[in-house]
């Protein structure tokens, strides 16, 4: 059942701590909802402290101040709880942001106004076995991977299907990811890009070698055991965090995840193509420069 339109009454305001441009943007935002009445708690992202969270009994919208990378965090925080989140363009150019500093006076008119729609995007949940006891849990947005450490040298990667064995990789990595993360790490590895709405898993080997080489898109609520084998290092990473060694003998189990991420869209039925074919032309390291 597709979500409603509702007008927020307390609403988090998340900056990129880091960034100067996402706090005074932020700022700015934080008087134009009080203009309109409502509320706003203040909960600036800081990367170097992940275990700090904000509060967010009451809240009902969280607004994100970055890029992709912030969105995402933001993501992890509130996706647990069903809060919709809306972000702002004041990073790096993001698939995932939906304002910017020339559209906020509109976007927040619209907001309160009820005209907008609520996004759902799968995602998974990783968990981690080692001597066939789990060891860790993760709720994931864009992509689970498994590869190389330090030694620039190719690793064994066996994929199994619930219906069994389906492939075996020897690569610098392989990558399982959701239709939000297929323009992510997936889309600069060569895959294909998935529209959001779309609740398939997608496995993607890096660099294989002498290895099948293409991308294969599994069927909604597929689930998948990731088997690493190598004489080197190898680590697991979710959704960019710091690296995890792996030993032998540990593997990976992906599924869907009961929850989904619920984000905050004005574009029309058709946004994503549109905005996709323009992102595709945009050097982001070009648009930084820009604004430097």
């Amino acid at each position: 059942m597709p979500l409603k339109p509702f007008r927020p009454q307390n609403v988090l305001l998340m900056p990129n701590a880091a960034v100067e441009r996402a706090v005074s943007l932020a700022a700015k935002l934080e008087k134009l909802l009080s203009q309109k009445n409502v509320k706003t708690r203040w909960f600036p992202c800081d990367f170097d402290d992940l275990e700090n969270k904000p509060d967010l009994d009451g809240i009902d919208l969280a607004i994100v101040f970055g890029g992709d990378g912030t969105l995402l965090r933001a993501g992890h925080i509130c996706a647990p709880l069903g809060i919709p989140i809306l972000g702002v363009q004041s990073g790096r150019l993001g698939f995932l942001v939906e304002l910017n500093e020339e559209n906020l006076t509109d976007g927040i008119k619209r907001l309160v106004g009820k005209d907008y729609h609520l996004e759902s995007r799968m995602m998974l949940t990783a968990e981690l076995y080692s001597n066939d006891q789990l060891s860790q849990t993760w709720d994931v947005i864009n992509e689970v991977v498994i590869c190389r450490g330090k030694d620039v040298r190719p690793i064994q990667v066996r994929v199994d299907l619930r219906e069994g064995y389906m492939n075996s990789y020897m690569a610098d990595g392989v990558i399982v990811s959701t239709a939000t993360g297929s323009t992510a790490y997936a889309l600069a590895s060569g895959g294909p890009v998935l529209p959001p709405e779309l609740r398939n898993m997608l496995i993607l080997p890096i660099a294989p070698h002498l290895s099948f080489d293409r991308a294969v898109v599994l069927a909604e609520g597929a689930e998948v055991d990731l088997y690493p084998t190598s004489s080197h290092d190898v680590v697991l990473s979710v959704d960019g965090i710091t690296p995890i060694p792996l030993k032998d003998g540990d593997h990976v189990h992906i599924r869907n995840n009961p929850q989904s991420l619920h984000m905050l869209r004005f574009g029309e039925p058709n946004y994503f193509y549109r905005d996709l074919a323009a992102m595709m032309q945009r050097n982001p390291i070009l648009e930084m420069k820009k604004n430097d």
